[in-house]
């Protein structure tokens, strides 16, 4: 992040995706030099690309991976902290209730048809990419990895969600909840079903008047409460969690059932902005 060079092929594919030839010449650099300033991008997160035919030739378009940076400004000199990481697919999860509208897809086809709870059912779940529903809920089961010497000190789940509208709309929000364990960790608003263009990862074959993308979010809890992106959702603290089981019981729900506003969709791999299922970190001392 240290060259304006890089800063500037970032403020570009905001935009749009755009091959190498394309960033060269709105950057007046080289197909050499920019090469390898997306090559950094891309060995840190931020950018991705895919290969795509167009006018008879082969070009790698880039885009942005990453909408969204935390840094960490740690006192001890910044060394990092042991934890566990869970990857959880959207489709593993261990309960569900869904009204439509709802669905169930893997990154090539639909499960089932649209609007029939019964598909969430289907063995192929398992392979999911992309669930939503209108009213319902989705619960994951965590194993807890912690030896008996590991102090827990904060649990992270990084998630992409959205609304759930009929069809699609970006002014749809939904107060979506959050549960450990049976407790209510607190809630965080979507502001709508987005759709506007399509997903970085979604697949070409997926239609474009259904969800598209959503907004990756990171939960947090620590011994000060419940955050979401660093800001205090509610005063819910490790200590008030039973979190010396095998393993731990997170849902996500929506809240909302009032017309216009409401519904869930998460996005794993293969959907959305965001190449990952739930990733869930617990880090420990």
């Amino acid at each position: 992040m240290a060259s304006e060079a890089r800063l500037k092929i970032i403020e570009l594919l905001f935009r749009k995706e755009m091959h190498i030839k394309e960033l060269a010449s709105e950057l007046y650099l080289s197909n050499a030099i920019v090469s390898s300033h997306v090559s950094k991008l891309e060995q840190a997160g931020i950018v991705g690309s895919r290969m795509k035919r167009m006018n008879g030739g082969t070009y790698k378009f880039c885009y942005v991976k990453q909408e969204f940076a935390q840094i960490r400004l740690c006192p001890d000199g910044g060394a990092a902290r042991p934890y566990h990481e869970i990857a959880v697919p959207v489709g593993q999860y261990t309960d569900y209730e869904a009204w439509p509208t709802c669905g169930i897809a893997t990154t090539t086809k639909m499960i089932g048809s649209f609007d029939n709870p019964a598909c969430f059912m289907d063995p192929e779940r398992v392979n999911a990419g992309i669930l939503w529903f209108a009213r319902g809920f989705v619960e994951y089961k965590v194993p807890n990895y912690l030896n008996k010497d590991q102090k827990l000190i904060e649990i992270e789940v990084s998630m992409e969600l959205s609304s759930e509208a009929p069809r699609v709309n970006e002014n749809w929000p939904s107060d979506i909840g959050f549960i450990l364990n049976g407790k209510k960790l607190g809630m965080w608003t979507s502001p709508g079903d987005f759709g506007d263009k399509k997903g970085r990862l979604t697949p070409e074959w997926w239609y474009a008047d259904v969800n598209q993308y959503g907004v990756l979010k990171v939960l947090r809890i620590n011994q000060k409460g419940t955050f979401v992106d660093g800001e205090r959702i509610s005063d819910v603290a490790l200590r008030d969690l039973q979190l010396d089981t095998t393993y731990w019981t997170f849902s996500i729900h929506p809240e909302d059932s009032a017309p216009g506003r409401g519904g869930l969709t998460l996005f794993g791999k293969g959907f959305g902005h965001y190449d990952q299922d739930l990733v869930v970190r617990y880090f420990y001392n």
